[in-house]
């Protein structure tokens, strides 16, 4: 996996559109699990998954004196529930339906003594089916799961050098198994004007406490069956005056009033001859725009890294 085409592969939803949506489904139920259990965090950020060098993880989720983790591995295939006292459980991945994967999640949890009820139904979408009833969506194409991780890898990798020029609050590169993407967010330090609302199935109070502050987020999304094109993203909430004219690089960037954001389709990254600069001079192109026009103290926000490798200096 070293060429550029399989580092970067391509990932068009409508080839995977079934697996993209019943894996959507399995990382809510494992999400679910680790929102359920773990002590709340600003921002919702203590629901989120994280990258892994085969997959995506819970991390370590606090049970009585204990701890448990729940991760998927998209190279082999399988999810494990792994636990602090060296017991765990391993279900494979593959075509099941989103009610049975539900059962099996819940059984390796019972039989290791951690149990855990959800709210079993899914966020954030239209037209949700609780996990235990849906009997839809069971398609697993493992060539398209393990490529959908490594578009991950690649923007968890780059996001994570964007995030490093930031001093300011800053969120972790964490995935959002309820909006189905990867996602770090910059905070300006000021409180934001209440945010309306409004998301599918989210209750709004989570929505205003999550844009409780003023923040830039840049992220990455697979698409979806209304909008079939994955994309990276940067918006700024409050938008400031001027934001959508503002001109961000590269050239394939554009606004999209309707998502009120600037997007850059993930082919001109993949495509592009050096996809770490295109992808880091969007982001930053769009954080500046964010930034500038909303009037945020950018010198006391920028990392001064300090020079740890000069001559005769030692850690």
């Amino acid at each position: 996996m070293n060429s550029a085409s399989n580092s970067w592969p391509a990932l068009p939803f409508v080839e995977w559109k079934d697996t993209a949506i019943t894996l959507h489904m399995w990382t809510q139920i494992v999400g679910k699990i680790r929102l359920a259990l773990s002590p709340w965090t600003n921002h919702s950020w203590h629901v989120t998954l994280y990258l892994t060098s085969r997959g995506l993880t819970t991390s370590p989720i606090p049970h009585d004196s204990s701890t448990f983790e729940i991760r998927f591995d998209f190279i082999d295939h399988q999810l494990r529930v792994l636990k602090s006292d060296g017991a765990g459980r391993t279900i494979e991945l593959k075509a099941q339906s989103v009610a049975k994967f539900y059962d099996l999640v819940m059984k390796a949890l019972s039989d290791l003594e951690v149990p855990v009820t959800i709210n079993t139904m899914p966020n954030e979408i239209e037209n949700p089916i609780p996990f235990g009833q849906d009997k839809e969506h069971r398609s697993y194409d493992r060539e398209y799961a393990n490529r959908f991780w490594r578009v991950l890898v690649q923007s968890d990798r780059v996001f994570k050098e964007f995030r490093s020029r930031f001093c300011g609050k800053c969120s972790p590169v964490h995935f959002f198994w309820g909006s189905f993407d990867l996602a770090v967010t910059r905070f300006s330090g000021r409180s934001a004007p209440p945010h309306p609302g409004g998301v599918p199935h989210l209750p709004d109070e989570i929505a205003r406490e999550a844009y409780s502050q003023e923040v830039s987020s840049l992220g990455f999304w697979p698409g979806n069956a209304a909008a079939p094109e994955p994309i990276f993203y940067s918006y700024a909430y409050p938008e400031p005056r001027g934001f959508a004219k503002a001109k961000i690089q590269p050239d394939a960037a554009l606004y999209q009033p309707k998502l009120r954001e600037f997007i850059l389709p993930y082919d001109a990254v993949r495509t592009a001859g050096k996809p770490d600069k295109i992808l880091l001079e969007f982001a930053q192109s769009a954080y500046d725009a964010a930034s500038t026009l909303g009037k945020w103290d950018r010198e006391a926000l920028e990392e001064k890294k300090p020079a740890l490798h000069s001559a005769g200096q030692h850690s």
